[in-house]
């Protein structure tokens, strides 16, 4: 069903885009596999920060959605508590307290009262760095002088081997900085990671294999004559794409016997074209 605040995404939308996430596609990849625009992908990764959450699991003796639906059939048909809780075998105590807490007997609906239950079963506990402050200020401030999440554990063990509550976990730190709507660490932590992301990628993430990757009609190496092969004729290139600061790039050829060199200065808007065209020592 759909969430608040999250229109037209549905359970089983999001599932599937938690899946693709893991399974290492793009964002590019995965809003065309879902039919999404960017921002409502974007949107459902930046807020759990990139880590796919844990599947929610119903209390052991909870009401079922089922049952909900035959207590709501059992009040629209004017049973009484005892007759309904008699048929779903549960005690009479809890058939009424489910009532009573989901607007009586004249109000009660089965799919409100288990989003209802849903949300009430929200207890997220607070992760490590909001439970110890010190451990915090210490983690923030390291964190701000550009040391990565393993540095910081190293060095809490150094100094602080004997605190148990100065112990943390590099994942915790990634975690805390990632999941900023947490907010136990500023926001600009993520940013002072060595990738500088803002939201965390799984180890799986590559563009190997996926469209954008892919030069169209490319000539291997493989395929290239024996005259540039061996080095014996002139007029072989090879050509490769250099880039600056400020979005910057040159393009280089280099003539595969006499070495000669050409560098010719690219506009930022070429970028694309000339790394489709040149880069990856294709022959030309």
């Amino acid at each position: 069903m759909a969430k608040l605040g999250r229109p037209g995404m549905s359970d089983e939308m999001k599932a599937d885009l938690w899946r693709r996430w893991k399974d290492g596609e793009s964002i590019g990849v995965i809003l065309r596999g879902i039919g999404k625009p960017p921002g409502s992908v974007f949107t459902v990764l930046k807020h759990h920060g990139g880590i796919a959450p844990e599947p929610r699991k119903a209390r052991g003796g909870s009401l079922a959605l089922a049952e909900r639906e035959e207590i709501s059939r059992g009040l629209y048909t004017g049973e009484s508590f005892r007759a309904i809780a008699e048929r779903l075998s549960r005690a009479v105590s809890t058939v009424s307290r489910e009532v009573a807490r989901n607007g009586g007997s004249a109000l009660y609906r089965a799919t409100t009262a288990q989003e209802r239950a849903s949300e009430r079963a929200r207890r997220p506990k607070p992760c490590l760095l909001a439970r110890r402050p010190g451990l915090r200020e210490k983690v923030v401030a390291l964190s701000g002088e550009e040391w990565s999440p393993e540095q910081i554990v190293g060095h809490l063990r150094l100094h602080h081997d004997g605190d148990p509550e100065m112990r943390v976990s590099h994942e915790t730190i990634y975690r805390s900085a990632y999941t900023t709507r947490w907010k136990v660490v500023p926001r600009v932590l993520s940013t002072r990671l060595r990738t500088g992301r803002p939201i965390r990628k799984h180890k799986r993430h590559t563009v190997k294999g996926q469209w954008r990757s892919q030069i169209i009609d490319a000539r291997p190496i493989s395929l290239r004559p024996p005259g540039a092969e061996h080095r014996t004729e002139l007029g072989h290139l090879e050509g490769n794409l250099a880039l600056g600061s400020a979005n910057s790039q040159v393009a280089t050829l280099v003539d595969r016997k006499s070495r000669f060199l050409t560098i010719v200065k690219l506009a930022g808007s070429l970028r694309c074209g000339i790394a489709a065209g040149y880069c990856g020592d294709e022959v030309v």
